[in-house]
């Protein structure tokens, strides 16, 4: 932990209050908050993602929670068939089927229909980070959902709760903890994400990601101030995270009071 986490983030660190030659300086930080527009849309498209996620993933996972535990395996392991492959690949097949030419649009077109300019749009980015980002929403409440003891549910039953009622009461709060967990393992990797939004955004939808690496790979090369932009967007993770941790500040204490 000390070598792979640790020591990178010191060296980042170090190059985010440097200059060139040595000194100590806050410009890079300074000049950092000037992408402040693509800051902004980095979050407001991972948030939108991880909204999405939730709401598809929340009823997916009570879903496989409540089948037979046989059946739970087969929609679990078809649930990470798809992750088997390549990020890359699976990115790559959303562009044919979004391009203007792609089976999207020429299925619109044999409907009579004109076609659709999907590709290189924030509608597109999100998709394509909501398809592969999904399975870390699932996954994790999907294991708490499996954990919720039968017999609270069925003594809120007794006691003349409804069935809206005990998902209110019982089965929400008590998967809360899952629900945190996949809201962090899904913004996380979506405000920071650079595939994506090249491949699906064609280059026209600037994230933070794609900032960073054009610091480090690209022909502007300035690692100083792509550290500074890594140091900012890990305060404002860090800043997420915390918020949305409040959610989930003591569960046992909820358990106790549900």
């Amino acid at each position: 932990m000390s070598f792979f986490v640790t020591v990178p983030l010191i060296l980042v660190i170090i190059f985010a209050f440097t200059t060139p030659d040595g000194g100590f300086t806050f410009d890079n930080i300074i000049y950092a908050t000037k992408y402040s527009a693509v800051f902004w849309r980095s979050i407001v498209l991972g948030a939108v993602s991880t909204l999405m996620c939730l709401i598809i993933g929340y009823p997916m996972a009570y879903f496989i929670a409540k089948i037979k535990a046989n059946f739970q395996s087969v929609f679990i392991m078809l649930l990470m068939i798809p992750m088997w492959t390549s990020f890359l690949l699976r990115t790559y097949a959303w562009m044919t089927i979004l391009e203007y030419n792609g089976l999207l649009n020429k299925l619109i077109s044999f409907l009579g229909f004109e076609k659709i300019n999907m590709i290189n749009t924030p509608g597109a980015v999100v998709l394509g980070m909501v398809y592969n980002f999904l399975p870390y929403m699932i996954l994790p409440i999907y294991t708490v959902l499996s954990k919720i003891d039968t017999k609270v549910i069925e003594a809120a039953q007794d006691l003349g709760a409804n069935k809206f009622t005990v998902f209110k009461k019982v089965i929400f709060p008590l998967s809360l903890a899952g629900v945190v967990s996949g809201i962090t393992m899904v913004f996380v990797p979506s405000v920071s994400t650079f595939v994506v939004s090249k491949m699906l955004g064609g280059g026209a939808i600037l994230m933070i990601g794609d900032l960073i690496e054009m610091q480090f790979l690209g022909n502007a090369y300035n690692p100083y101030l792509g550290s500074a932009v890594s140091l900012v967007l890990m305060v404002i993770i860090m800043i997420g995270m915390g918020i949305t941790n409040k959610l989930d500040d003591d569960p046992n204490e909820r358990n106790m009071i549900v």
